[in-house]
């Protein structure tokens, strides 16, 4: 669901996320694998190519993705040994199917996909980059142009290929008020060189923001905090 109509799927069969660290770039892949579920009759197939141990990882969630009939792929990691995640060339070139990838931290999550750049350069893929101006790595114009770039120099994906994504937030605690003021940082930032395509909020301020909000709003069921990862295991 998102707040304006907009076809945010368009023509396109692989959706990637990418963005630094702490971001938020996993949630959102989440629920956007979720999205396509619903909205689709084709198999969703979600990739989690996070090979950096951060916090929060996709694959901590995997079980209810399934339930919901999403393919979900991952590799378990040996320590800290970095590990390749198999099927990524089959998904992206298939058109019956599409691929949600969740790729994970910064420029040295960003290095296992770059033997994918042909793909995900190509028309039918739309690479997200997940903005957080609660984050130090793009709070400022400069940190993003930096962050962006290292991301960019080992993935090999063009940088007109990127559709930025605003999520303002700071954990199940983040106001309206919050969201709005990180929203309107975002968009004031990087306004006169990119358009900002939609924005993120958790599910429960959805409602609240759709008519204070200047751009689409996707609204976020929070998988990976800590009191409902805990139930887990």
């Amino acid at each position: 669901m998102f707040s304006k109509p907009w076809n945010v799927y368009r023509d396109k069969t692989n959706f990637i996320f990418v963005g630094g660290a702490g971001s938020g770039k996993s949630e959102i892949a989440l629920n956007f694998a979720r999205r396509l579920k619903a909205d689709t009759e084709k198999e969703i197939h979600f990739f989690d190519m996070d090979m950096t141990k951060p916090l929060y990882r996709s694959r901590d969630v995997n079980e209810e993705l399934r339930a919901d009939g999403i393919w979900f792929h991952y590799e378990e990691q040996f320590a800290d040994a970095p590990t390749m995640v198999g099927g990524v060339q089959a998904g992206l070139k298939s058109q019956e199917r599409m691929v949600v990838m969740d790729v994970g931290g910064d420029y040295i999550g960003a290095r296992s996909i770059g033997a994918y750049a042909p793909r995900l350069n190509a028309e039918n893929t739309q690479v997200y980059y997940v903005l957080n101006a609660f984050r130090p790595w793009s709070d400022q114009l400069e940190h993003i142009d930096r962050t962006l770039g290292e991301i960019l120099s080992v993935s090999h994906i063009q940088l007109s290929q990127l559709h930025m994504i605003s999520n303002p937030h700071m954990g199940s605690v983040t106001t309206k008020e919050e969201f709005l003021e990180g929203n309107r940082r975002i968009m004031e930032l990087l306004g006169p060189y990119k358009e900002i395509e939609f924005a993120c909020v958790r599910e429960e301020l959805y409602h609240r923001v759709l008519d204070v909000c200047p751009i689409p709003v996707m609204p976020l069921h929070l998988y990976l905090t800590w009191g409902q990862l805990d139930e887990k295991r």
